[in-house]
Formats: structure tokens, sequence, C-alpha cells
């Protein structure tokens, strides 16, 4: 549970009119500032998510709240091209807390520096583990389940993870079997995925 500010910490912060701090800090979202991928800031809600303190995370490569440093490496490009036109890039992913447990979160992002998208930017991870539960799945399976979710197709998830056309519709009836699904959107549901119009990973 998020703990309060404490009331004379309230009275400074609404007496200056100077509330950013407090806003960052006790967000409902946990958010981090990195400068390429390195962790420069969290709020309190990010740490609690990922269990570590800040002495923890500051000044660390983002490589160990993941499943595995492939995993890390899979995605570590995979909104440059968002970013770099000045837009806000969002997906989802799973992730690993300090305990071990993985879990599915929804990550935001915005590049400071759109000509380098990852040398300065500010994060937004929101924990989904009450809509979506993880469930053991391999890395290609959860990495074509995030991209099928952004409502790409077999052809554009291939390119992107330069596989064949085939292997992506192998892994989407692996996925498809797995969880008793009969189509995408089924597969979707299981998961505890929101449909509609919330698919939509990109806001210009």
């Amino acid at each position: 549970m998020t703990r309060s500010p404490e009331p004379s910490e309230l009275d400074r912060a609404y007496g200056s009119g100077d509330l950013q701090e407090l806003a960052f800090d006790y967000a409902p979202i946990g958010l981090v500032v990195t400068e390429n991928r390195v962790i420069r800031e969290t709020n309190l809600r990010f740490r609690e998510m990922f269990q570590y303190s800040q002495d923890e995370l500051l000044n660390q490569l983002f490589v160990f709240l993941y499943p595995s440093e492939a995993e890390f490496l899979n995605v570590r490009h995979r909104g440059d091209d968002t970013l770099g036109r000045g837009n806000l890039y969002w997906d989802e992913r799973v992730m690993r807390r300090k305990d071990g447990d993985l879990f599915w979160v929804r990550v935001r992002g915005h590049s400071f520096t759109p000509d380098d998208p990852l040398a300065r930017a500010v994060w937004s991870f929101a924990d989904l583990s009450a809509l979506r539960p993880y469930q053991p799945l391999t890395r290609r399976e959860r990495e074509v389940f995030s991209l099928l979710s952004e409502g790409k197709t077999s052809k554009e998830i291939a390119r992107d993870l330069e596989l064949s056309y085939r292997t992506v519709e192998v892994y989407r009836a692996k996925l498809l079997k797995k969880f008793s699904a009969s189509n995408t959107a089924a597969l979707f549901s299981s998961l505890g995925q929101i449909e509609g119009e919330h698919v939509v990973r990109v806001a210009g």
C-alpha cells in the first residue's frame, strides 16, 4: 500500500504552492527518469511496485528489472521510431520484482531528446497484476503476445522480431491453444487484456 505524506509535508507543499515534488513522488503510477536506460530518479510508487529502495535503483541499468537480459535487449529500441517523432510511446510487457515475481506492466514513455530517444526520457509504469495475472509464457510467446496486443499483424510482428511469418503464426497458435482461445480477441480476454479502442498503443 502506498504511504501518504505526513500532514506537515502536505502543509508545506500546499502553503508554498510548490507541488511538483509532491505530485511526482505520490503520483498513483510508477515514474522513472532515465539517461541511456540508466535510472536517474524514481518515485515512491515505482519503488513499491518493484520492491527496491531508492539506493538500490539509482544509477543502475534497467536490465535487472526484466525477466532476462535477452528480453531487456529485445525491447530496448522498440519505441525509438515513435519517440523520435516526438510522440508518446506505450506498450505492455513482463517485468520482475525484487522477490523474483514476474508481472505485466503497461509502460508509457516520453523522450526529452527525440534525436537520440533513449538518451534522456521519462517513463510511467502501471501494474497490471489485478487485470492480467502472470501466466508462464516463453520469452517469444510474451513478445508475440505483446505485439499482437498493439494491433500488429503476423507479418508486422515477423518483421519486428526478425522471424518468418510462419514462425509467428506457430507462436500465435501455441498461445491460442495454451489458453483455449478460439481467436486473438478471446486470447486477450483470457489474459485480462483491455480490448477495443484501448488496444491503441501510440498517442500522437
